[in-house]
C-alpha cells in the first residue's frame, strides 16, 4: 500500500483557483482502479494551505492516478499558483490496521 501526503502553499489570492483544480481531480481519482482512498482537506490554521491524503493499492495504481488529465491539468495550475515547491511524502506501507477508537 503507497500512502501519498501532499502539502500546497498557494500564493496569496490563488487559493480559490487551487481548490477548483483539486476538486476536478477528487472524482477521477476516487473511481480509478487501485485508489483506495482520495481526500483533500484545507488548513484550519492557514486557508492557503491545502493537503492532499492519497491511498492506492501500489505503485501502479499511483502512476495511473498521476497519469489522469485532470491531475496533469492540476498540476499546471499549481505550478503558476503555489508560493513554493510542494511537499510529498509518500509512505510504503506494509500493513495496515482499522482503529475502532
Amino acid at each position: 500500500m503507497i500512502i501519498v501526503r501532499f502539502r500546497m502553499q498557494c500564493r496569496t489570492g490563488k487559493a480559490d483557483e487551487v481548490m477548483a483544480a483539486l476538486e476536478a481531480v477528487v472524482g477521477p481519482s476516487r473511481s480509478l482502479a487501485g485508489v483506495v482512498s482520495f481526500d483533500v482537506g484545507r488548513d484550519i490554521v492557514d486557508p492557503d494551505v491545502f493537503i492532499a491524503t492519497e491511498i492506492f493499492d501500489d505503485r501502479a495504481a499511483l502512476e495511473r492516478q498521476e497519469a489522469l488529465p485532470e491531475v496533469v491539468a492540476a498540476l499546471a495550475v499549481l505550478e503558476q499558483a503555489l508560493a513554493a515547491e510542494p511537499e510529498a511524502t509518500i509512505f510504503d506501507v506494509s500493513a495496515t490496521e482499522k482503529w475502532s477508537g
